[in-house]
């Protein structure tokens, strides 16, 4: 083993001990990954940063793009109602539905967005049913990971080893190349979770834990924040008129936050929620603030402000306006790491925080905590902010919307179009008339001129973080390569399995390609892995196709552990999960898994061709 190859080991195991920690962001450590192969030498500049061209990362952001035009003209979520209409029938009924409907989502979509959208929905049926939602969002999570395995733009990883194919100098994989191994492997995945695998699973089937209100009352009330809204109406005199909210001291003095501005004018009584910073306090206004009563009644002596009874006619009166959501920090979100009081929340989303919880329990002071993942929100805002934030699957999971919203939300009237932007997408790439990532460039282009989309929310939907971590990556890829140390461990798996036959070798690309996603991201694991088995292809004289899709494949198959894609991470709060419970069910389920690809991977792509 050479020097260069020696650090180059080095460099691979300090960022996967990075990683593996979870200290240092996913995007830091692919950042630093660079930095060092070309300090080191390893690599030059331009060849250390050729993956951010690489056109792997231009079509998971056009990706991104669709599964956020998908999710904004309400495609997504009328496939989640219509499962909450129809998944009432019991446990069983209920799994079958959800792994049917992501399965048909998750072929157009990230994994990881469809179970965002269909976690509140499970949750929802969930509550009315008095089914534990702890032994159904494992399931939930699950068929998202085998979703990832039925088309090529279904997860990340099968895209980065379709273009290691392509690199290699072969054909790349097909739109539907994945499709009949992902079928079987779906058919499997129901019949264990309805026979073997829902026994498995944590809590009683009826013991249902406690699931999200359904209205704005008992959303207020699961956050203990009943009696906490004030109303005080501006005097003539009071030294706040003329004074923007953001020039006030309402909030540095008191910790108090105005949630509502009542303002009187011809057409009746305006309410704005969640006013914005700007806005100027005039005369006779009406603050609805959010706080202490203490706190309450001192600002109301200090600035000349007359207190106002809360009554029921009031709360009716606001629910015209204001709306309210629990929300969960999503594992990739932008926003963890910051506080809620440095990334102005009310700007980007028009929202407002008014309470978190932390591993179930109330975050004291948290306004200026640094946000975790799972951290569960209540935010209050305009009802058309509140729907968005459906839509906002990079930072948020809607986790339960109160009842009064469907009173109130306009429809989505841009589902047709959205549905035949995804159907050209489609046709443009399984036909092959244009490479899949100019198929993916059309659609996200189309979705944006045609009003699905903003050019802003587009930009916005984009997870940064994750293109990152895939260019920063593939220049391990390139300086492994590059140095020799691919045909090292080349060299060592087939010394060491080759001479049992590719069944054999496809066995143990498979088992380290799972096993290395149970610490790594899946995507980091397959842009590591793909050369390996496409040059273990070539050491043993057989089609790379084969070797290359049992990696694809092993790296969706991440039931063991959470760690290996956000799609799981996301159950693991509202579930209320431990590691144990993954172990218990996914352990049978990625032996079925590899049984499954050892059988059809041979007949699909044989050996020999």
């Amino acid at each position: 083993m050479t020097s260069e190859i020696g650090f180059i080991a080095i460099v691979v195991v300090l960022a996967g001990t990075l990683l593996v920690s979870g200290k240092v962001r996913l995007d830091i450590v692919a950042l630093l990954v660079v930095l060092a192969l070309v300090l080191g030498g390893a690599l030059t500049a331009r060849e250390a940063f050729a993956g951010f061209g690489d056109p792997v990362v231009i079509m998971v952001a056009g990706l991104l793009v669709i599964s956020e035009m998908l999710a904004n003209t309400g495609i997504a979520h009328h496939l989640g109602n219509w499962l909450a209409r129809h998944g009432r029938g019991g446990e069983v009924r209920l799994m079958l539905l959800v792994s049917l409907a992501v399965a048909i989502l998750g072929c157009f979509m990230s994994n990881t967005a469809v179970v965002a959208i269909f976690i509140p929905v499970v949750l929802s049926v969930s509550n009315t049913t008095q089914l534990n939602a702890s032994r159904l969002l494992l399931p939930l999570a699950y068929a998202g990971l085998v979703s990832g395995m039925l088309t090529l733009i279904a997860a990340t990883p099968n895209l980065v080893v379709s273009a290691e194919l392509e690199r290699a100098g072969y054909d790349p994989f097909g739109f539907f190349a994945f499709t009949p191994i992902g079928i079987a492997v779906l058919s499997v995945f129901v019949v264990y979770m309805l026979l073997i695998g829902r026994h498995s699973l944590p809590g009683e089937r009826l013991a249902a834990p406690k699931t999200p209100a359904r209205t704005v009352r008992d959303l207020l009330q699961d956050f203990e924040l009943m009696g906490t809204a004030y109303r005080m109406q501006v005097t003539a005199e009071s030294p706040l008129v003329k004074e923007t909210l953001a020039n006030s001291d309402i909030g540095s003095s008191y910790d108090l936050r105005v949630i509502i501005l009542e303002r009187d004018s011809r057409l009746g009584t305006r309410i704005v929620p969640s006013p914005a910073p700007e806005i100027e306090i005039q005369a006779d206004d009406v603050l609805v603030v959010h706080g202490t009563s203490e706190a309450a009644t001192q600002m109301a002596s200090d600035h000349d402000l007359r207190r106002l009874e809360v009554t029921d006619t009031e709360r009716t009166r606001w629910a015209k306006e204001v709306g309210i959501a629990k929300v969960l920090l999503h594992p990739e979100s932008s926003l963890i790491g910051s506080t809620l009081r440095s990334i102005g929340l009310r700007s980007a989303y028009g929202v407002q925080v008014l309470a978190v919880r932390r591993h179930n329990a109330p975050l004291e002071g948290f306004l200026d905590k640094r946000l975790e993942s799972g951290d569960a929100m209540l935010v209050v805002g305009p009802w058309k902010r509140i729907r968005q934030l459906q839509s906002a699957l990079h930072d948020f999971v809607v986790l339960a919307l109160p009842a009064e919203i469907e009173h109130i939300a306009p429809a989505q009237q841009r589902a047709p179009v959205a549905l035949a932007i995804l159907l050209i997408m489609v046709a443009l790439s399984a036909l092959e008339i244009v490479p899949v990532v100019v198929a993916v460039l059309i659609a996200s282009m189309l979705a944006i001129g045609t009003g699905c989309l903003t050019m802003e929310r587009a930009y916005s939907t984009i997870h940064w973080s994750t293109l990152v971590l895939i260019a920063g990556m593939m220049s391990i890829a390139s300086a492994a390569t590059k140095s020799g140390a691919i045909d090292l461990v080349v060299e060592q798996l087939v010394s060491a399995v080759g001479g049992s036959g590719p069944y054999v070798m496809m066995s143990a690309l498979f088992a380290l390609t799972a096993g290395l996603s149970m610490v790594l991201s899946n995507t980091a694991t397959a842009v590591l892995l793909a050369p390996i088995a496409i040059r273990a292809a070539s050491a043993l004289e057989v089609s790379p196709y084969a070797f290359a899709m049992t990696v694809a494949i092993a790296a969706s198959a991440g039931f063991v552990t959470p760690i290996s894609s956000p799609a799981v991470m996301l159950v693991v709060d509202p579930g209320k999960y431990r590691l144990a419970d993954f172990v218990k069910v996914g352990v049978p389920m990625l032996i079925l898994t590899w049984l499954v690809t050892i059988t059809m991977i041979p007949f699909l792509f044989p050996l020999d061709s």
